[in-house]
């Protein structure tokens, strides 16, 4: 009997933990002087809330679109890969007093498919040409990285030993097949992500004005506001069906891919793997990476305004739902893996179910999720959530996954 009693006593202590964790999450429904909101009508009031909390409080403050930005297709190859695809590459240039800054997308367009095409569009970890081995690839002039998961480089610049060294996170043939254009620029050629050259290349160098403030341009804000000037594009481009776009990132590039699709409301979807802190997870677990780590050993990702939650993970005013909030009610999918501990899998899972909430209160089904599922068992609605088998990497199951949702949602 005694024994009865001390398991229901852990489980029911256990049970409080849980629902107090649940309960001391700030409600994205709720306006900041207390009242609810009480309908839709009501929602962009509050969202824009929302989107001043998370833009002062974390990723900083990002310019306008430019009013000085435009596109040379440097390539336009419509037998590449065999003839499976139409290859471009595009020159974005942006211009703003006296400097200019640029960078490259690589496209391919299933030549297969009906035109206009939906198309998933992310930034890569090292260039363009690492993506898929095509000579017809551009290297980048940035600097890359050379190491064990990225062997590429000779002192920081690309050769020809760069092709397709990152052709497994990216299921180029795959994304074809199934109808979807893919779009890619590099982390590098946007905003420098190393300590020793932050904010001092890329398009940080248009905006220096931006860096003298707590809420300053990350890094984290930049590579999303990339991705929106690469939307900017897309909405050129005849062959690519420009509201039936997806923003997709892994690990910090998937922590990027969110916010961008939190700004930025003319992509359709949002497909997040592995992003962890930041991005897929709550902070308030304390589990797997924290504030202190991002704003240390990452000071660039994040706006100085970051710093001031340091070791106070559990008090935010915030946490990552408000960012699935602003995607909402547009589709999202959170993928994760069993053995990437940092990225707190249990975190990114309560981030869908504590997102639930807002997305049935703006008319879709919401998460489906109520407990946390076995290996491989992918739950789909309007919020889709996996976890895999492995390790931080970017693997085809969660391709397929992505793929499968994609189809639900864009090739209706």
């Amino acid at each position: 009997m005694k024994l009865f009693q001390l398991c229901l006593m852990f489980c029911l202590a256990g049970l409080h933990h849980v629902f107090a964790q649940h309960n001391s999450l700030p409600d994205p429904l709720l306006f900041n002087k207390g009242q609810k909101v009480k309908s839709v009508k009501q929602w962009p009031t509050r969202r824009k809330e929302i989107l001043e909390i998370m833009t002062t409080q974390m990723y900083g403050t990002s310019p306008g679109k430019p009013k000085n930005i435009r596109f040379e297709v440097f390539d336009n190859d419509p037998k590449a890969l065999g003839g499976k695809a139409t290859r471009k590459q595009v020159t974005v240039f942006i211009k703003e007093k006296d400097k200019e800054a640029q960078f490259d997308l690589l496209i391919y367009i299933p030549n297969k498919a009906k035109h206009p095409v939906p198309a998933i569009m992310g930034i890569n970890f090292v260039g363009n040409q690492a993506i898929i081995a095509d000579p017809g690839v551009k290297l980048t002039t940035a600097w890359v990285e050379n190491s064990q998961m990225f062997p590429c480089g000779e002192n920081g610049e690309a050769t020809d030993a760069c092709r397709g060294v990152n052709a497994s996170q990216w299921a180029v043939d795959s994304i074809l097949d199934r109808g979807y254009a893919l779009v890619t620029m590099y982390r590098e050629e946007i905003a420098s992500d190393r300590k020793e050259t932050m904010f001092q290349t890329g398009i940080h160098t248009l905006y220096p004005e931006l860096q003298i403030r707590d809420d300053n341009f990350s890094t984290m804000a930049a590579w999303a506001w990339a991705l929106s000037r690469g939307m900017d594009y897309i909405e050129t481009d005849k062959d690519i069906d420009s509201k039936k776009v997806a923003v997709f990132g892994f690990s910090r590039l998937g922590k990027a891919a969110l916010w961008a699709g939190a700004t930025d409301q003319r992509f359709a979807m949002a497909l997040s793997n592995e992003s962890g802190a930041g991005g897929g997870k709550l902070f308030r677990r304390g589990i797997g990476e924290n504030i202190t780590r991002l704003c240390t050993v990452f000071p660039h990702w994040y706006a100085k305004s970051l710093r001031k939650y340091m070791d106070k993970d559990s008090e935010l005013p915030f946490d990552q739902h408000f960012v699935m909030a602003l995607i909402a009610p547009r589709p999202v999918y959170l993928a994760t893996a069993e053995e990437d501990r940092n990225a707190d899998p249990a975190g990114e899972f309560e981030t869908a179910k504590a997102s639930d909430g807002i997305y049935k209160f703006l008319g879709t089904n919401g998460f489906a999720g109520t407990t946390f599922p076995a290996l491989n068992e992918p739950i789909s609605g309007q919020i889709g959530f996996h976890i895999r088998p492995g390790g931080h990497d970017v693997k085809m199951f969660d391709w397929i996954q992505f793929l499968n949702f994609s189809d639900l949602h864009l090739q209706k």
